[in-house]
């Protein structure tokens, strides 16, 4: 689930991921601001629940894939839009 807070006096949107795959260890953003290298952390709640909050610019537009357990690639089912990737898959999109 992504949940998107706007500011009338601010530049930024406030963006919470909350994600609860079963039986992770391990939950991670990646893509955001075009960065696939350096992962967003989702820390794990007692429900289970993964979530971090970032704050990301308007009117933009992002490409990402939660990655859990360090080895499956998962995409957001509430996401904006879905975009084909160059590795015959397709990434979530988060439009701002």
């Amino acid at each position: 689930m992504i949940q998107k807070t706007y500011y009338k006096t601010k530049d930024y949107c406030k963006v919470k991921f909350s994600f609860k795959p079963e039986s992770a260890d391990s939950v991670e953003v990646l893509g955001l601001n075009s960065d696939w290298n350096n992962p967003l952390v989702l820390s794990k709640k007692k429900d289970g629940t993964f979530s971090a909050e970032i704050n990301l610019p308007k009117e933009s537009k992002h490409e990402f894939k939660y990655l859990v357990n360090a080895t499956d690639w998962v995409n957001e089912p509430e996401a904006d839009e879905e975009q084909p990737n160059a590795f015959g898959g397709a990434n979530s999109v988060l439009v701002l």
